[in-house]
């Protein structure tokens, strides 16, 4: 089904599970920061709706979605993170700088993910304009910040059970 009229931020057909005493990291772009802050605050919602104490979130502030990489490295030598969210977006420009920077940000937020043994997501929307940013931070898609807190309580959850 094509996304253009769908909420893509529909969780009512899963179980997400509990967040209490979890403890997270949200790492932010401050570029697009009208794009990221929605991220944010859908991020700290679904995050706070399923359990989730403010008091075990950290917010860290980062200069652009590149950075992200770094600020999840960073967040992660505090080994009482059970998960890190990384909030970005890129937006689709007239060079190919779009595509150097997508693809790093993805490679290294993955392997953020593996050099620590941690859920670390990805939640970094890589749109053509800044209307399909807003759609899908928290307009008419869904958001895709609180998408990413949930996929972390699901990660956090998994990681906890198989230790």
């Amino acid at each position: 089904m094509s996304s253009s009229m769908k909420n893509l931020s529909d969780f009512s057909h899963i179980e997400v599970g509990n967040a209490k005493g979890l403890k997270f990291a949200i790492v932010v772009s401050q570029w697009n920061a009208q794009v990221t802050g929605a991220l944010l605050d859908g991020s700290l919602q679904g995050l706070q709706q399923h359990g989730a104490a403010e008091h075990d979130i950290d917010i860290i502030q980062v200069p652009g979605s590149y950075e992200l990489i770094s600020g999840a490295d960073i967040a992660l030598r505090n080994e009482s993170f059970d998960a890190v969210i990384c909030l970005g977006c890129v937006i689709q420009g007239e060079t190919r700088h779009f595509d150097f920077i997508c693809d790093a940000v993805g490679n290294g937020i993955a392997n953020v993910a593996i050099k620590y043994n941690k859920p670390v997501i990805f939640g970094v929307l890589t749109t053509d304009n800044l209307g399909q940013a807003l759609d899908r931070a928290g307009g008419k898609h869904g958001n895709k910040g609180e998408e990413a807190a949930i996929t972390a309580i699901q990660m956090a959850l998994v990681s906890k059970k198989y230790k």
